[in-house]
């Protein structure tokens, strides 16, 4: 199986660099890697080829850097960068959480969207937690679970999981994704030269406790594995809303 390997932490993110390693040790599969050349957390589904062209940098054996985001990467790759088309997304693995309302800004969980987008089985890999990261058991877990991860790709969606850091933890749940409420707060300062500033300082992640929630599992030491819907809409049938409102088009 040809596996594209990408992320938001860019391509020297070390838990990028440890899934690679590990995966190619494997030989199972052949692992391209095409990542964005520097951090790029938080730009979502963005992309940067409407302002121009973007630069690929070898960086090894089947790696390339992109001047692009994440979603950038999946699109080239897709397109003909790489030599094969990928059978296969996998985003990460992320430092840090991809929990709940995260996905919506998380450049982690856009490439996977993106490669979903193009009937690609795709899969989000994030670490819960704050460094030291227990990088080489969540490796051995993501390279061990890889096959039965992908299996439960779906069209129309891509696999979000979410494992604990911590050297060991409690199994494996399926989940949805949980509300967050993001209590951050903005600084305003002004420059000698009269310019004014702003400075948004982040403050606590409040994540509703639902059962069956991702919030809820990886609070109980479980790995978390949530299908995305990845489209903003469905049919009208299958609309959850008033049904007053069913097969109603909006006003142009």
């Amino acid at each position: 199986m040809n596996i594209l390997l990408t992320n938001d932490d860019g391509i020297d993110g070390e838990g990028l660099v440890s899934f690679a390693e590990g995966l190619r040790r494997r030989a199972e599969h052949k692992v391209y890697v095409l990542a964005p050349d520097t951090n790029r957390s938080g730009v979502s589904q963005a992309i940067s080829f409407l302002a121009g062209p973007l630069r690929l940098s070898e960086r090894g054996e089947r790696s390339w850097a992109c001047s692009g985001t994440p979603a950038d990467c999946v699109m080239l790759a897709v397109l003909g960068a790489l030599p094969v088309k990928p059978d296969l997304v996998v985003s990460g693995i992320n430092a840090g959480a991809n929990i709940g309302t995260d996905i919506l800004y998380s450049g982690t969980a856009a490439a996977a969207r993106q490669a979903a987008l193009y009937g690609i089985p795709a899969i989000a890999l994030s670490l819960v937690g704050k460094p030291p990261f227990y990088w080489k058991e969540t490796v051995d877990f993501a390279v061990e679970r890889l096959g039965w991860l992908a299996g439960l790709w779906r069209a129309d969606t891509f696999i979000n999981v979410n494992i604990p850091n911590a050297p060991k933890t409690g199994g494996v749940a399926t989940t949805f994704p949980s509300l967050r409420r993001y209590e951050d707060s903005l600084e305003l300062f002004q420059s000698r030269d009269g310019r004014k500033y702003g400075l948004v300082n982040f403050g606590d992640i409040i994540t509703k406790p639902e059962a069956g929630s991702d919030g809820d599992a990886v609070a109980r030491n479980l790995v978390s594995v949530s299908p995305v819907f990845i489209h903003p809409v469905v049919r009208h049938d299958q609309c959850p809303c008033a049904p007053e409102y069913a097969g109603v088009s909006p006003r142009p």
